[in-house]
């Protein structure tokens, strides 16, 4: 199964893949360049010198029978030509949020909203601080209460963990509500 993880730029997507992933993460990183640097927003990740330039990948096996396959996405709005090949064939989403930076998840909230593919926001434990409230962060990206807004810690494997579950649980429950099913 492909889980989709989107998000803006620096919000912790390349480090939830390779805090989960079994095999060694396939990861595009590309360094920041003079020219970039004018375009990416680094302030809040003054540290960050590496960007994503296609995506990443990673797998995780659930059980005999069950194997996520793990894409990110790259951040920034020129990279967004090659969504619709990585979100292809998606079961759910994570979007990752850096509430300190709210307005770069906007594209990938609104992204998975038109697809209709279901999706969790998990906003990433900078710091250990949850700068805002969820309700919130709820109403800043105008999402209804059918979308999981959770906290995360993108270094740690379980948190990671369960907010993989978090967009199973979703994608599943939207599954069922679609069928009828109680």
């Amino acid at each position: 199964m492909k889980i989709v993880i989107a998000g803006g730029f620096g919000v912790g997507k390349t480090t939830a893949v390779s805090a989960i992933s079994e095999i060694k993460p396939l990861t595009t990183e590309a360094a920041i360049t003079s020219v970039a640097t004018g375009v990416d927003r680094t302030g809040h990740v003054p540290a960050k010198t590496t960007t994503t330039v296609a995506l990443d990948f990673g797998c995780i096996t659930i059980d005999e029978e069950i194997k996520l396959y793990l894409f990110g996405t790259p951040g920034q709005d020129r990279f967004g030509f090659m969504w619709q090949d990585i979100v292809n064939g998606a079961l759910g989403a994570l979007v990752i949020v850096d509430t300190r930076r709210m307005d770069d998840c906007y594209p990938a909230v609104d992204y998975f909203e038109k697809a209709g593919l279901p999706f969790v926001v998990a906003v990433n434990m900078f710091d250990g601080a949850l700068a805002h409230q969820l309700d919130d962060i709820r109403w800043a990206l105008a999402v209804g209460e059918d979308v999981p807004i959770i906290t995360f810690d993108a270094r740690q494997k379980l948190s990671v963990r369960d907010a993989l579950l978090a967009v199973l649980h979703n994608t599943f429950n939207r599954a069922r509500a679609a069928a009828g099913a109680p």
